[in-house]
């Protein structure tokens, strides 16, 4: 399988504190779906974070496509195509859904993000700011949709949302990687039922303190969907 982007003994730290340890994390190149696991302060949004650009390295390299990008900055990093949701402040909440959605599709054809997530034709004309976590998150998950990015990481892409909204999220994601986009969440545990949903692979990297401690298919992870350490 071949890889897309990549972080290389990556370290990053803030302040005194290392929060990546020297992090080897290849991203396969679309048709697979990668999922980064890790309670609270495991190093996945990091790790996200370093992909995107948007923490600077202490030590390592970021490698995409083989070419290294590690001092490339996260807007040209964005032009080239990579799409990043962060967990937090991903929308513009001054905006309305409309203008939302018209920043990730000039063009204006939302029609990828409302046929994902026809909760949002409704929404249109209001403010993001007053929308609900959930229907915050279904906004901006819908830029991965629009971007026509080639690598795409999202932080907690279901964070508020209803279990059949983030199971549709999933196939949302998932679809991406049948196209051929690189796509990578983070997630605290498996999302359930996820193995079942997709038909593409699923790739587990489960970090812990900075580290990665397993790295493989889904399928492997001894003790089940969980994960190896038990996460639920």
């Amino acid at each position: 399988m071949s890889v897309e982007i990549e972080l290389r003994h990556a370290r990053v730290r803030y302040g005194p504190l290392e929060a990546l340890h020297g992090v080897d994390l290849p991203v396969p190149a679309g048709g697979a779906l990668t999922v980064l696991l890790g309670r609270n302060g495991a190093g996945r949004t990091t790790a996200l974070r370093a992909l995107a650009g948007t923490v600077p390295l202490t030590a390592g390299r970021v490698v995409w496509r083989g070419t290294d990008v590690t001092r490339m900055h996260a807007h040209d990093r964005a032009r080239r195509g990579l799409c990043f949701v962060p967990d937090r402040h991903a929308v513009y909440a001054t905006l309305t859904v409309a203008e939302n959605l018209e920043l990730a599709s000039p063009d204006r054809d939302f029609a990828p993000a409302l046929t994902g997530y026809p909760a949002l034709r409704a929404l249109l004309p209001r403010l993001a700011g007053t929308l609900s976590g959930g229907e915050q998150r279904m906004l901006a998950v819908s830029r991965a949709l629009l971007t026509h990015a080639r690598v795409v990481l999202v932080d907690e892409p279901t964070q508020g949302m209803s279990p059949p909204v983030a199971a549709r999220t999933y196939e949302l994601l998932a679809a991406l990687g049948g196209l051929g986009v690189a796509v990578v969440v983070a997630e605290q545990r498996m999302p359930p039922g996820l193995l079942g949903r997709t038909a593409s692979p699923v790739i587990v990297h489960e970090l812990r303190r900075g580290s990665v401690v397993f790295g493989g298919e889904a399928s492997e992870l001894r003790g089940g969907p969980s994960g190896p350490s038990g996460l639920r």
